[in-house]
């Protein structure tokens, strides 16, 4: 428990044996539940999640590949029905800090924020972090998300280290929601829709050895697509509002 706040962290796998023992080692003690969701692995991933000893482990496993967004859907919603106040993504490759978790946990906890998203971008050591295809990438799917959701301060649309309340989740459509690389983007468009609040928050970018199955150019026209319906549809919707106020959130990092 973090602060009186029940949390659970959702583990999307897929192909991951080798560095999900890590990952799972280095989750904070205050981790309430863990649910590892093994996106029809083809390695001993599966087999690697059932042997690890930690307190709150539950192992679910898709039967097939259904991509990163739909492995995480998933995981939100087990964690829905286990009574948990702050649902936590954590990549199943080593490439998030776990001590960095409360960074995201805070501004949840006190109640200035409904979601918030790891920033890499804002890193001072970026360039020598990240390659610098992924960093251009990033940056060009932030800003068309931001034009597409209307969340203008974010920095990094693209991280998945984030950590979200579950009174928002519950009312989000999860089956509407696009379950392949567009997912953070799509998501953050439902959340738009609900008028949640979002912040940024610091995170550190971690890349090893391992390589990334991302090819920038492939995810992004259906990214793009993604991003201008849901842009239509936000302007579809202020323009039934007609002047109607948004919720005001606290967006500036700490």
């Amino acid at each position: 428990m973090y602060r009186e706040q029940r949390v659970a962290v959702v583990i999307p796998a897929y192909n991951e044996a080798r560095l999900l023992p890590q990952t799972l080692r280095g989750l904070p003690p205050f981790v309430d539940r863990i649910i590892v969701v093994d996106d029809a692995s083809e390695d001993e991933t599966h087999a690697v999640a059932l042997g690890a000893r930690r307190a709150g482990l539950e192992v679910l496993r898709h039967a097939r590949n259904g991509g990163v967004g739909q492995a995480i859907l998933t995981g939100y919603a087990h964690a829905l029905g286990l009574g948990v106040d702050i649902i936590v993504v954590v990549g199943a490759d080593a490439q998030m800090d776990p001590q960095e978790m409360p960074r995201l946990l805070d501004p949840l906890v006190e109640d200035e924020a409904d979601y918030a998203k790891g920033d890499r971008l804002g890193h001072p050591e970026l360039l020598r972090r990240m390659p610098w295809v992924r960093v251009i990438g990033n940056f060009a799917l932030t800003y068309l998300t931001r034009l597409s959701t209307g969340y203008l301060h974010l920095r990094d649309s693209q991280c998945g280290y984030t950590a979200l309340k579950a009174r928002a989740l519950a009312a989000l459509p999860l089956a509407e929601i696009y379950p392949r690389y567009g997912f953070p983007n799509d998501l953050l468009a439902k959340l738009a829709e609900i008028d949640a609040c979002v912040v940024d928050r610091p995170v550190t970018p971690i890349y090893g050895d391992e390589r990334s199955g991302i090819r920038v150019l492939r995810v992004l026209l259906p990214i793009s697509w993604l991003l201008l319906r849901s842009g239509v549809r936000r302007a579809w919707r202020r323009w039934r509002a007609k002047g109607a106020k948004a919720r005001r959130c606290v967006a500036a990092d700490s």
